[in-house]
């Protein structure tokens, strides 16, 4: 529900020096304290579905990574997050996961699967579906319109925010080039061009003009949408990228405030081949669900900046993830065999859920893919041979259409069969989509021990999510194995990432004094 306010949180010493001052002493075995007005979503988790009822599982991908940096400021600052800031698809998606890329561009991903026990229950497996996207080279990278669509109200007047922001911008602006556009439209009470469409490579004009932005005023960001939309139609490149990066603390508080109108005029403008990007910044009156909603309304993703570190991972390392487009809706579609399995339930992706008829149906929007970005769905499934199960089977069966009172069977010959996967992607430039097909097999199965170091980093990182999340589901899972999960699939791990998050899952342990004492003697 939009509006949906935190009202707790807890600060410590290294918090920002403009957060609101707090005239209480600090509990330190209470990680919550009234502070902020940040707006997140409230989204029910992902129930356990009874594979005899409800076989069929549907939804759109999301390359989103948000969730985990917002969240990750958040503990390094002091604080355990409210559950409804965490949405745990985008915890998993922060990390590459070294799947195989395609093997021609004829294919805008290639599919690995993984299935092994469930870390957190011994009655169930856990099955691991990747997507990875074909790279592109920056020397082969199509031309760029950008807009850099940046809020200067006086919300932005902080060092994680206006000031980040320009950072941000000045790293990606060294690596465009002359084939490139850049505009700049900057919005407070009003909105008004800073830059008009300029060359790429005049990095010093468009330097110039974002050193001399400044923060001050209340925020009309309709208003500087609008116009950001009128600077790309103005320099639109056919056959290249054509993005509005928008970046802001998303308080929108003065002008046209309504959601869905504005969600409409996103849509309507990326009909026309122009996407929208979010960017957000800062603490105390983040709008998280408002930033996430156009991002996905506008064929963009949304990531948050949390540090100059996380912009160059975004703008610079990723930045043909971020800005190209590879495939466009894409959705896939899980049919679980009752023969294998009886139980499942889909970890995250609670606001992507899709009806069964949806799959089919090209007119339906779903999430797209950049270059290079790869994409996780990981599910949580339950043996049929299982005798204790989340949902009573019914008494009578499933009702075949000729009304004959017997269970439905699939055939002999796909009693090996787990699941049969489906994905449909339509190309960049196209209407109607494309379809691809595979089987996961029983066979297929490993030891847990066996699996990749990526399945199990994977395991831990969702695991983590849930924890954070307070979900039903991972009572009995506690940080410390968390952390020894994540410690035995850290390799791999070029930029200091996964090392990163095995720090987190101790801030987090320490937060809510569950053996945090014990895991930090463990690493120091």
């Amino acid at each position: 529900m939009l509006g949906h306010t935190i009202s707790q949180q807890r600060i410590d010493s290294n918090a920002i020096a403009n957060a609101p001052p707090l005239n209480q002493v600090v509990n330190s075995n209470d990680p919550y304290l009234p502070v902020n007005n940040e707006k997140y979503a409230s989204l029910e988790e992902n129930s356990v579905k009874s594979v005899a009822d409800d076989p069929v599982s549907t939804f759109s991908v999301d390359v989103d990574t948000g969730s985990y940096t917002n969240v990750r400021r958040m503990l390094q600052q002091g604080y355990l997050p409210q559950p409804d800031a965490v949405r745990v698809e985008e915890f998993i998606n922060y990390f590459d996961y070294s799947y195989a890329a395609p093997k021609s561009t004829k294919d805008p991903f290639s599919v690995t699967t993984e299935l092994a026990p469930t870390p957190w229950n011994a009655n169930s497996s856990l099955l691991k579906i990747g997507l990875q996207a074909y790279e592109v080279d920056a020397s082969e990278r199509p031309s760029a319109n950008l807009v850099f669509l940046m809020d200067v109200s006086g919300s932005m007047n902080s060092p994680d925010k206006l000031p980040l922001l320009k950072k941000s911008f000045r790293m990606l602006t060294k690596h465009l080039n002359e084939d490139d556009s850049v505009s700049i439209v900057v919005y407070a009470g009003a909105s008004g061009v800073v830059l008009e469409p300029t060359n790429g490579d005049n990095k010093r004009e468009i330097l110039a003009a974002m050193s001399r932005l400044r923060a001050g005023g209340s925020t009309n960001g309709v208003a500087g949408i609008q116009l950001a939309y009128q600077m790309a139609e103005q320099a639109y490149i056919d056959g290249g990228i054509n993005r509005i990066i928008l970046a802001t603390d998303g308080d929108f508080n003065v002008g046209t405030s309504n959601v869905e109108a504005l969600k409409r005029l996103i849509e309507d403008k990326r009909k026309t081949g122009i996407s929208l990007t979010t960017l957000g910044f800062g603490t105390g009156n983040y709008n998280d669900q408002l930033m996430e909603q156009i991002a996905d309304v506008g064929n963009g993703n949304n990531a948050y900046i949390d540090s100059v570190q996380e912009a160059e991972k975004v703008l610079v390392t990723e930045m043909s993830s971020t800005l190209l487009t590879v495939a466009k809706d894409v959705k896939i579609q899980i049919e679980f065999n009752p023969m294998q399995v009886s139980e499942y339930r889909l970890i995250g992706y609670e606001n992507r859920a899709l009806k069964r008829e949806d799959f089919n149906n090209d007119t339906v929007d779903a999430g797209e893919i950049g270059a290079g970005h790869n994409v996780t769905a990981i599910y949580e499934i339950f043996p049929s041979e299982q005798q204790s199960r989340a949902i009573d089977p019914l008494r009578y069966g499933k009702q075949q259409s000729n009304n004959h009172s017997s269970k439905i069977q699939a055939p002999m010959s796909y009693r090996n069969e787990i699941a049969y996967v489906k994905l449909r992607f339509k190309y960049p430039d196209a209407d109607k989509s494309q379809l691809r097909k595979f089987v996961v097999k029983k066979s297929d199965e490993r030891r847990l021990r066996s699996t990749s170091p990526e399945f199990r980093f994977a395991a831990a990182v969702s695991a983590f999510g849930q924890k954070l999340k307070r979900s039903q589901y991972i009572k009995d899972f506690g940080y410390e194995d968390i952390y020894e999960l994540a410690q035995s699939g850290a390799q791999n791990d070029e930029h200091g990432y996964r090392h990163e998050f095995v720090g987190l899952v101790e801030l987090a342990a320490e937060l809510s004094g569950e053996n945090g004492d014990h895991l930090l003697s463990e690493t120091h």
